[in-house]
């Protein structure tokens, strides 16, 4: 069942109920008050009818003693006709509750004999042929006789105006609940809208379409559930294309090494074919054994590579308190015999945290992509310098630069800019991506900022404030 039905259906219930139970006692209570003014005029009635019998008793010649019973009969039958246009019932007993005179038609039933006391009010209602009676008794004293007095009024009416009031609430209610349905249904329907609208934006993104949105059009709590959802969807839709890029990334790597590694290995098996098939002189079996070598070298550089960025990848960093000068004078240790290209190195000193030999990987890459990248006789600047949130490092060459599509795809496996000059070089484009990873576990990232035909400056920040010392060393 729709959820519009349920609050219509609920709705309908419970007013339903109320009315019913409203109008059950609403209706009562007014019975009740038609049939207590019935009650208090049948008992005034019937002290009237006992003043006539004792005021006609008292004007009965004395010639007996005390009241005869004929008399008694002959002042019943004048009191009953004596009624102003309408019959009266009345029926008188004497002391042993003998029936002495009845009206025709009144009941036979004498139980309300024995409730009838000195200065009390008795009564009943009575249903002796399908109409309702208010059944009166009092006592009367009338020439030291007791007797019982008994009147019967018909209430019969207020019985029926109960089930007419019965019969009108229950069609007033009726059509209160129907124009209620109506008016419900549009309410519901409205307050059920936003609900439609998500199940609507939900089915879209299950069958593909992850860029819909529900549309807010409240601003209450189904209001605030569609934002909620949104945002979900927003999430979502980031996520799943942050998926496919990763899958494209994983076919990418896939495609980049095969492609990688069928080239080497196309040149190895068939100089080694020729080694082994024909008899070459000395300076041709030199150089394709150097060849072969050297394609071995690349395929080892990029093996271990490759090995390194997964063990990376899953590395639990244990980072040491290390003095940055240690670091700077690894790399000038290593450029200290290079003539090719020159390397300058200026620093402050510092202490950080992280893992020595992982960060001297990261800036050995950097600076040999960098070298790379310089005519020979160019300039390569490593820099080192204390700031607000951390130390900063930076690379920079003067080389032939990068152009801004480049940059965005430079740090993925087996990207290079210009092939031939990094497989000159034994390179295979894993060194950038292997130090995102070093720099994601030191909590940083790398940043490059480069100009084709002017050279590039690749930097980061490793979190942790250094020392304060301003002094600067430089060293070619």
């Amino acid at each position: 069942m729709k959820f519009s039905w349920k609050i219509l259906l609920c709705s309908l219930i419970t007013m339903a109920a109320a009315f019913g139970i409203g109008g059950y006692f609403f209706v009562n209570d007014v019975f009740k008050a038609s049939l207590e003014r019935e009650i208090g005029q049948a008992t005034d009635d019937s002290n009237i009818l006992k003043f006539a019998f004792e005021t006609a008793a008292l004007n009965i010649p004395s010639k007996y003693d005390m009241l005869q019973n004929s008399v008694i009969k002959e002042i019943g039958a004048n009191l009953e006709n004596s009624g102003q246009g309408s019959r009266r019932f009345l029926r008188l007993s004497d002391e042993d509750q003998k029936v002495l005179y009845a009206s025709e038609g009144f009941v036979e039933d004498t139980l309300l004999l024995s409730d009838i006391q000195e200065q009390t009010r008795a009564y009943q209602i009575i249903r002796p042929d399908r109409r309702y009676y208010v059944q009166t008794g009092i006592m009367v004293h009338a020439l030291d006789r007791v007797l019982y007095l008994e009147t019967m009024r018909d209430v019969t009416e207020v019985y029926a105006e109960r089930a007419r009031g019965f019969a009108v609430y229950r069609g007033l209610m009726l059509l209160i609940l129907i124009c209620s349905s109506v008016v419900m249904y549009i309410v519901s329907y409205w307050l059920t809208k936003p609900i439609r609208l998500l199940t609507q934006a939900a089915r879209k993104m299950t069958a593909g379409d992850y860029s819909c949105r529900a549309e807010q059009i409240s601003e209450d709590e189904m209001g605030r559930l569609t934002m909620d959802f949104n945002h979900m969807a927003n999430v979502v839709e980031d996520n799943i294309h942050k998926l496919e890029e990763e899958v494209r990334a994983r076919e990418d790597f896939i495609a980049a090494f095969s492609h990688e590694l069928k080239t080497p290995l196309t040149a190895v098996i068939g100089y080694a074919d020729m080694l082994r098939s024909r008899k070459l002189d000395e300076e041709k079996h030199f150089l394709s054994a150097n060849y072969i070598y050297t394609e071995g070298k690349r395929l080892e550089a990029m093996s271990l590579r490759l090995l390194d960025i997964i063990v990376t990848r899953r590395y639990h960093l244990e980072p040491q308190d290390t003095e940055v000068e240690s670091l700077f004078a690894y790399l000038e240790e290593i450029y200290a015999e290079k003539k090719e290209i020159r390397v300058v190195f200026q620093y402050e000193p510092g202490r950080i945290q992280v893992e020595a030999n992982l960060l001297k990987s990261v800036l050995l890459n950097l600076t040999v992509n960098a070298c790379k990248a310089s005519e020979a006789g160019g300039m390569v600047e490593v820099f080192g310098r204390n700031e607000e949130d951390g130390y900063c490092f930076a690379v920079k060459d003067y080389g032939t630069g990068i152009s801004p599509e480049e940059c965005r795809k430079i740090t993925e496996a087996f990207y290079m800019v210009d092939k031939s000059r990094s497989r000159s070089h034994n390179g295979a484009g894993l060194g950038l991506a292997l130090c995102v990873e070093i720099l994601k576990l030191h909590g940083s990232e790398l940043v490059i900022e480069s100009t084709p035909g002017v050279g590039s400056c690749f930097h980061f920040q490793i979190p942790g404030k250094g020392t304060d010392s301003r002094e600067t060393k430089g060293e070619t």
